[in-house]
């Protein structure tokens, strides 16, 4: 440490907080410790008293705190990311838009097993809002060599895609209810609504709706109607249980080339379907999907209206963290669901 008048301290770095009292105001830390001397800081230090300050010297192969966060940011912040900061050492990662945050934990970990770094992420796949944190990063010391920094920045050369948020596609969405009980009006339909609700929240329209029998033949029909309409995404609804009268999965399996999965290890969820026709996905959303705010279907949307293709080993990891606690008040996705 050095003392340095305040007129010759700009770019220099804080070796202590400096305290302001207003009487029966404010006492407190006027500047911290590591705080940057900036131009505008020069007249604010005198009208606090402070003419000499006690400067943290640093080489040429040395980064302040905030310098540093800010390359890790740079270095690590993909598509549809922005920076916030730094705010005392520590720059905050946001998200441009609403979309689905994609997380290289591989790359994360290593980057977090380098000393005195650190980058603290939501979960991977998580569904974000504009202008959401996502991100924050900051170096533990005041000060730190810059091999360091460009040791990461050069393990983000090599794993790409660090951190980036896809933006949902609007797709045109086709849905299959299944009853012979709603079919013939002896009860009302309450599953349409709810799927068509979801597909709205999650920026998608509807282009159809049909109901249909428990026939397997009749189901089928309804889904080439739909397609022929222009749908690119099919939700059925409902007959997805081993009972005798369902009969929504042979139709599924009929109607496409590849079922990625019948069966879900998440709960509500447990018989949840996914298939493709070529590129569409056909998504058989069993009963619980018309009870439960959520469900396995707001797992697997996000990615599907992403652009993913959904594989079998992607459903299979849904189950560590597959279990819906069920709170009185739903906090999705604020919650260990998926997580």
């Amino acid at each position: 440490m050095r003392k340095v008048k305040v007129e010759e301290s700009l770019g220099m770095i804080l070796a202590h907080d400096l305290t302001k009292i207003e009487p029966g105001k404010f006492k407190g830390a006027k500047f911290k410790k590591g705080h940057l001397i900036r131009e505008e800081d020069i007249e604010l230090l005198k009208d606090a008293g402070k003419y000499h300050i006690l400067a943290l010297d640093l080489d040429e192969n040395q980064l302040h705190e905030e310098d540093a966060a800010i390359r890790i940011a740079d270095a690590i912040k993909g598509n549809g990311i922005y920076t916030q900061g730094p705010s005392e050492g520590k720059v905050t990662l946001k998200a441009e838009y609403k979309g689905l945050l994609k997380v290289n934990v591989d790359a994360l970990e290593k980057i977090n097993s380098i000393d005195m770094v650190t980058l603290a992420t939501l979960h991977n796949n998580t569904l974000v809002e504009k202008d959401q944190a996502i991100a924050g990063t900051r170096i533990i010391p005041l000060c730190i060599d810059k091999k360091v920094i460009e040791q990461v920045e050069e393990l983000c050369s090599v794993n790409t895609h660090i951190l980036d948020i896809k933006k949902l596609k609007s797709f045109k969405v086709g849905i299959v209810v299944t009853g012979t009980e709603v079919y013939e009006g002896r009860i009302k339909d309450k599953f349409g609504v709810v799927l068509e609700n979801k597909a709205k929240y999650y920026g998608s329209t509807v282009v159809g709706l049909r109901y249909s029998k428990d026939d397997s033949e009749m189901i089928k029909g309804c889904i080439e109607e739909l397609i022929n309409e222009g749908a690119n995404l099919i939700f059925t609804s409902g007959g997805m249980s081993v009972d005798a009268d369902d009969v929504t999965p042979i139709a599924i399996k009929e109607s496409s080339d590849e079922v990625i999965s019948y069966g879900s290890p998440v709960l509500p969820g447990s018989m949840f379907m996914v298939a493709y026709r070529g590129d569409l996905p056909i998504i058989g959303v069993p009963a619980c999907g018309m009870y439960h705010k959520i469900t396995v279907l707001d797992l697997v949307l996000p990615r599907i209206l992403a652009g993913e293709r959904i594989t079998k080993n992607d459903m299979t990891k849904l189950g560590h963290g597959g279990l819906c606690l069920g709170c009185e008040v739903c906090t999705y996705p604020v919650c260990p669901l998926g997580k």
